[in-house]
């Protein structure tokens, strides 16, 4: 059967407009194919979830050395784990994980849900109070700190640097200008971080340990430091946001997890497929490649739009409702294969305990609409008035 030529399309990926809210567009590129191409953003968007876990899970052709939008990320991210191949990426990944495995976190469970249910707790005995400060980046924010071993400056920048670190993935637009030179401050600091600027005792400390052990590369601690903060935090933070006003916009779906403390797990797995965290992902097309029938040609720049395959209806029955005892453990917020999210133990465990506080201690969130701001990697709420708590 003869290739032919992908769609074309003349929405721009990253237009205000779509970043606020992306899933009419997400719908309007899966009609028009697996595989789109923007000539607006110089991409081929792949839209429906089959094509996305097929690539995912094939880095020899669609490779990770341009997961960003612009020249400049892609050469600042270079020999990182985020940006690198099997197999250097491979042996990146080994230090990165070490600490993040089931194992490695299960002493940290009981301290991550204690924090979570005293946070909760608090906010709810208040009577209303702001969602995201107050507990989407406040909580993922201590803990990451905390495990790392963030201490002075390096703790107080964590926020501006992590959202600065995933803003500058998207194209040279105003957003990734104003943002460069944050992120700027993280990969300096990244660069020159010792073992001593860490807590002791600490993840960050155990990192530098194995460089000096020659588990990894020299010189790569910082690198390693960097993707715990870059790629780890504000999509924790936007994931917890999304948590939030999806219990208070679908009480019903709340209720069965507060009956029913089992689906705590689900409600997560359920907020992630329903809104992706992060929008789009980059990734270089190594050869010419043939997907769902239509040609990709050698060097291309792909995007991969996770919220789209997420609510892809020949994946997933009645993909634009919210319902928790769905339990899609197969969703791709979390990518696939070798670049799957090494954090994602991490990030479940914090957010199955601040699901598990809530329907403890809350039966009903009021809140006012969510604040959203386009964000060029991430769509997440800026701002969540919770106006009023019922509590449990």
């Amino acid at each position: 059967m003869t290739s032919s030529t992908p769609a074309r399309s003349a929405i721009d990926l990253f237009a205000d407009e779509v970043l606020t809210d992306p899933y009419p567009t997400y719908a309007e590129l899966r009609d028009l194919g697996a595989v789109v191409h923007l000539p607006a953003n110089d991409v081929y968007a792949l839209t429906r979830y089959d094509v996305i876990r097929d690539a995912l899970a094939d880095p020899g052709t669609f490779s990770s050395r341009t997961i960003g939008f612009n020249p400049m990320v892609n050469e600042a991210l270079r020999g990182t784990s985020l940006a690198s191949d099997p197999p250097i990426h491979t042996e990146l990944r080994a230090a990165l994980t070490e600490n993040l495995t089931p194992r490695a976190l299960r002493g940290l469970k009981g301290q991550i849900e204690a924090k979570a249910d005293a946070l909760v707790a608090d906010l709810v005995a208040e009577g209303s109070f702001e969602a995201i400060d107050a507990l989407a980046r406040a909580f993922p924010l201590e803990v990451v700190a905390d495990l790392i071993g963030f201490t002075g400056a390096a703790r107080d920048n964590m926020l501006r640097w992590g959202q600065a670190a995933i803003e500058v993935i998207g194209p040279m637009n105003q957003r990734t200008a104003e943002n460069f030179p944050i992120a700027g401050e993280l990969y300096e600091w990244c660069a020159g971080v010792r073992a001593e600027d860490l807590a002791p005792g600490s993840v960050g400390r155990g990192i530098f340990d194995a460089e000096a052990r020659g588990v990894i590369p020299p010189d790569t601690a910082g690198h390693i430091i960097h993707q715990y903060l870059g790629a780890g935090v504000d999509t924790t933070i936007t994931a917890l946001g999304n948590i939030v006003a999806l219990f208070s916009a679908f009480p019903d779906q709340f209720d069965l997890v507060r009956r029913n403390p089992a689906l705590v797990p689900a409600a997560f797995n359920e907020a992630l497929r329903f809104w992706a965290p992060i929008h789009a992902w980059g990734r270089s097309v190594t050869e010419d490649v043939e997907i769902d029938g239509t040609l990709v040609p050698a060097g291309s720049q792909v995007a991969i739009l996770f919220g789209a395959g997420n609510r892809d209806p020949r994946h997933y029955e009645n993909p634009d409702a919210f319902l928790v005892e769905r339990n899609p453990v197969d969703h791709l917020s979390f990518g696939y294969g070798p670049h799957g999210c090494a954090g994602q133990g991490l990030a479940r465990l914090e957010a199955h305990a601040v699901i598990a506080a809530l329907a403890n201690h809350a039966q009903r969130l009021v809140a006012a609409e969510p604040v959203r701001l386009p964000s060029n990697i991430t769509r997440s709420i800026d701002e969540l008035e919770i106006l009023k708590v019922v509590p449990a």
